[in-house]
């Protein structure tokens, strides 16, 4: 399986702008700029998305787990806080709360950290990074 999403700039760093598109036209279009990305203004930015990628993909995989360890959570929100610092993602924390019948906390808390060092998302972020480029 393969995604993708294609990033369009227009203008210079800090005065042009972009938008982002995804593969299921979720995001379609969907503005953003060096104001959205380093001040407060409208529109995305990449760590927001990083976060939001995050967070869905560890609360999916923590359901798994929770589903192997023989429970089914009835609830599980889970809040992403990337920190973005001199130009690199220095760290990403998960806020996670959960209603599971019958689940201890201490399995609970085991599979959380079992979901955060296992999440497709969370190996993503350490890893190597590579690119293709071609100049039209």
């Amino acid at each position: 399986m393969k995604r993708n999403a294609t990033a369009v700039w227009k203008g210079s760093i800090k005065e042009g702008k972009g938008a982002i598109t995804t593969q299921s036209t979720t995001l379609n279009n969907t503005q953003y700029s060096f104001s959205s990305r380093f001040e407060n203004g409208v529109g995305t930015n990449p760590e927001e998305l990083i976060a939001a990628a995050h967070s869905g993909c560890f609360t999916m995989q923590l359901s798994a787990f929770i589903g192997e360890a023989g429970f089914e959570a009835e609830n599980i929100q889970t809040r992403c806080d990337v920190d973005f610092q001199d130009g690199a993602v220095v760290g990403s924390h998960l806020t996670v709360e959960a209603t599971v019948p019958g689940i201890t906390n201490d399995t609970f808390q085991e599979l959380v950290t079992k979901a955060e060092k296992n999440c497709p998302i969370s190996k993503l972020l350490n890893t190597k990074i590579t690119s293709t480029a071609t100049l039209l």
